[in-house]
């Protein structure tokens, strides 16, 4: 007999690389430098996708997305997460709600939470209510003090459909 419902959790650190674009939430975020990645670098989605899968004891995005796979470079990381999705469905499960948490020292990310709760939202095919998501910073303390990256803690609470 399977869980009435599964959680699971996620984490993604990506370092800033200049000449790219700063895409978080699936939203794309005015920088001077974006993250460094073999797709869009979207640590908070990979981090969120992670989690799901994590919850259905699958392995992470990186066994679905390899890095070194040349037709998906530059993939838009909501389509990871959306897959993420289609895995539980396939399995007998929905998105309940999500909790997640940025860690970076710039830019300032606060005027973008709401459309980044709208676009993970609509990827995880439940309503932006259900989408937990908060900014902070490391306090200047290690690598993402020094705002060398930027990284995200998902966490997933899975529903039996």
């Amino acid at each position: 007999m399977s869980a009435p419902f599964k959680i699971g959790t996620g984490y993604d650190i990506h370092r800033f690389a200049p000449g790219r674009r700063l895409v978080l939430g699936g939203v794309e975020i005015p920088s001077d430098e974006g993250l460094d990645g073999h797709s869009d670098a979207d640590c908070l989605t990979h981090a969120l996708a992670d989690a799901v899968l994590g919850a259905l004891g699958l392995p992470d995005i990186g066994h679905f997305f390899p890095n070194d796979d040349p037709d998906i470079e530059g993939i838009d990381s909501q389509k990871i997460l959306q897959k993420s999705v289609q895995e539980a469905d396939r399995r007998g499960y929905k998105v309940g709600n999500v909790d997640l948490a940025i860690i970076a020292e710039k830019p300032k990310l606060a005027p973008h939470i709401d459309s980044m709760k709208a676009v993970l939202a609509e990827s995880l095919e439940i309503e932006p209510d259900c989408v937990g998501l908060k900014a902070t910073t490391n306090e200047k303390i290690g690598d993402l003090g020094r705002a060398m990256g930027i990284a995200a803690h998902a966490v997933c609470l899975l529903i039996k459909k």
